[in-house]
């Protein structure tokens, strides 16, 4: 390899493109807008979903079924893998479900179901019981607690909430 044969166009740092500044720059006149049209003027920026005079796609799409955003989530433990994590004479509570990563997801309440064997002494805390999940924690001699539910979110009418902050 020779001196000469290096490339010396080569620039870490490139220059920035004037543009408007004469046909010689190779973005004049129109500095790359194009002619006439709404995105010709400047602090123009089309939304992201803009499709012009068509129905947008968001909106061509059919929507179908429900989705309840103010429902509870509801994380479900079952019986057996209480039983594989925990040895006799633990306490199971929601927290220690989460320490351990029984229970990774983001719940409202949660709920031991009776699917697989209970072989150990346990004490469960829980927000719900399946019917079969407590005939098998008595079985086993364990204990089950009932945690509280949290609170309903009490929601105003619509009337009641713009007049609330009115003298």
């Amino acid at each position: 390899m020779n001196l000469n044969d290096v490339h010396t166009g080569i620039r870490k740092n490139k220059k920035r493109l004037r543009i408007g500044r004469g046909p010689g720059s190779g973005r004049g006149k129109t500095s790359g807008r194009g002619h006439k049209g709404q995105g010709q003027l400047a602090g123009w920026s089309a939304h992201p979903v803009f499709e012009g005079a068509r129905m947008p796609l968001v909106r061509r799409i059919p929507k179908r079924g429900f989705h309840n955003r103010w429902g509870r989530t509801v994380a479900a433990v079952n019986l057996g893998k209480l039983d594989a994590v925990f040895s006799a004479g633990d306490e199971v509570t929601p927290e220690i479900l989460r320490s351990r990563g029984v229970v990774k997801e983001r719940y409202d309440f949660l709920k031991v179901l009776g699917d697989g064997p209970l072989t150990k002494k346990l004490k469960i805390s829980a927000h719900k019981f399946s019917k079969s999940a407590l005939e098998k924690i008595q079985q086993a001699g364990a204990e089950a607690v009932v945690i509280p539910m949290p609170a309903p979110v009490e929601r105003k009418p619509k009337k009641e909430r713009q007049t609330e902050g009115q003298p």
